[in-house]
């Protein structure tokens, strides 16, 4: 047990603070003039306090909640993967993979769920079984867990903060946001929880309640440590980061702000050793309570659907684009017959709003769309040729795959302006009627640089379809006598992926 510490009084804390500052002053004033300088001048007159301090204890929030949280034990069936713990950067199931995460951090991110997941902290059984954590959300026996905690389950049981083992079932689970519902089987009125009505601020208290390494019952506080995470876990990836220690078997938890809210999910954690370094991830409350609503009267969840292939505007792009900064999604290609091609979504237009709030890039666009209904209609805002206009769309239903986000086109090149290609019309190397052919690129060329290869296909520069080597020279001209920094050329790989790509026209040097 580490000794316990007397927390000093706000008096005491001031009174050390001021001797910090009488004694700083002290010692510079041997070495500044009297007068003082031009940037203490523009300082507050008076320090900035902070307005709350920490609570001195968290028992009043525990108590009020604690019984509204579950241990979850889960009996797999024969579909389930290997008991074995999946290594890093090895695939996942489920549709959740490392594949997004820099290589540098896929070490970081220990499996512990049955499917691999990335850095889940379910905790594994002997046999064919795990457990997890979860709370409920209703007095007739509602509740929220993981869905990598109950997926290929035989059977489920929660164990109630009383010691009781109760039977359940789960009512429907949804692997792209990693939520499951389930309802305890036996009648009667449970003690429950409640979501937070608003999102939390970084720098905020939580409380974590759950059954690491099946210690059901365990509570652990930190602060929101950032929001909007995306660590490549999903499609739809806008974690909250904490700092309360998270470990195997908290997955399904709940988070809780200091008036016994939950804010969120407890779901994943970056450790190099399997145990909590203070880096956990929560799926925001927001996010829990549109899933569960749709599992709780449907059984699965529908999603709105846009049919568009979308990627970042990086800055290189915006410089392509003309514009100011890299903001909205950029639509690569807008699929024939879905709702976004029937009302006259372009590739190269980029989508800026939805619905009179800001797109600031492309998971953002997937998140917005997918988290409303099939047959809503939502205006959508974008820039066409740097002329603003909207278009009101009715959502279709998501398919399988659901809206697709392409790679990020980060490289960077600053060589001359020219793009290191030999070209020939597409129709005269067999490959296609329309376009231009890349038959052999120059490796130390601005084009290399940003991946373009032999056998790709230039369709438009510029926002202008090309179809022989002289349209291309001829848009590179015109980026150039506009003063572009870059021009945009969108490009359609061997595979039929098209993508848009910004190589830059600035001087080496």
């Amino acid at each position: 047990m580490p000794e316990t510490q007397t927390r000093p009084s706000r008096r005491a804390l001031a009174s050390v603070a001021a001797a910090a500052l009488v004694a700083g002053g002290a010692v510079g004033s041997a070495y500044l003039p009297s007068a003082t300088p031009a940037y203490a001048q523009a300082l507050p007159k008076t320090p900035i306090e902070a307005p709350e301090h920490p609570p001195g204890s968290f028992a009043n929030v525990v108590d009020k909640v604690k019984p509204g949280v579950v241990s979850v034990k889960v009996k797999l069936d024969d579909t389930a993967g290997a008991d074995d713990e999946d290594g890093p950067g090895q695939g996942s199931q489920g549709g959740r993979s490392l594949q997004n995460v820099p290589p540098q951090l896929r070490e970081f991110f220990r499996r512990f769920g049955q499917n691999g997941q990335p850095g889940m902290p379910q905790q594994r059984q002997g046999g064919r079984g795990a457990v997890g954590s979860g709370f409920i959300i209703s007095a007739d026996g509602y509740v929220v867990t993981n869905n990598h905690v109950v997926d290929h389950a035989k059977t489920v049981q929660v164990t109630l903060d009383d010691g009781r083992t109760l039977d359940a079932k789960v009512i429907g689970k949804d692997s792209k946001t990693d939520i499951a519902l389930l309802k305890i089987n036996d009648a009667g009125s449970y003690p429950y929880v409640q979501f937070g009505k608003g999102a939390p601020r970084v720098g905020d208290w939580v409380v974590a309640i759950g059954n690491p390494f099946g210690l059901g019952g365990t509570v652990t506080a930190g602060i929101v440590s950032a929001r909007g995470r995306d660590i490549g876990a999903g499609p739809y990836d806008d974690f909250l980061q904490i700092d309360a220690p998270i470990n195997k078997g908290n997955s399904g938890g709940p988070t809780f702000n200091v008036n016994g809210e939950v804010v969120g999910v407890n779901t994943a954690i970056a450790s190099p050793s399997g145990g909590s370094v203070g880096l956990a991830f929560a799926i925001p409350a927001e996010t829990v309570q549109a899933v569960v609503e749709q599992l709780r009267t449907d059984g699965k969840v529908a999603r709105g659907y846009l049919g568009v292939q979308v990627q970042p505007v990086t800055q290189d792009i915006a410089e392509g684009l003309g514009l100011d900064r890299p903001k909205g999604a950029l639509v690569d290609h807008a699929e024939d017959g879905t709702p976004a091609a029937k009302a006259g979504i372009k590739s190269g237009d980029v989508i800026e709003k939805v619905d009179g709030n800001p797109v600031n890039d492309a998971r953002e666009l997937s998140r917005r769309i997918a988290g409303l209904k099939p047959g809503a209609k939502v205006d959508i805002a974008y820039l066409r040729g740097g002329k603003a206009d909207t278009a009101t769309i009715t959502l279709g239903a998501l398919p399988n795959e659901g809206t697709k986000v392409a790679t990020r086109d980060s490289d960077t090149a600053n060589g001359q302006p020219r793009l290191g290609l030999n070209l020939a019309p597409a129709s005269d190397v067999g490959l296609a009627d329309q376009g231009v052919a890349v038959v052999e690129v120059d490796p130390d060329g601005p084009a290399a640089a940003k991946g373009i290869e032999q056998g790709d296909l230039i369709l438009d520069v510029g926002g202008k379809s090309v179809s022989k080597p002289s349209d291309v020279a001829a848009q590179i001209r015109a980026a150039e006598s506009s003063g572009r920094k870059a021009v945009l050329m969108r490009v359609k790989n061997g595979k039929g992926v098209t993508r848009f790509v910004a190589v830059s026209l600035s001087k080496a040097g």
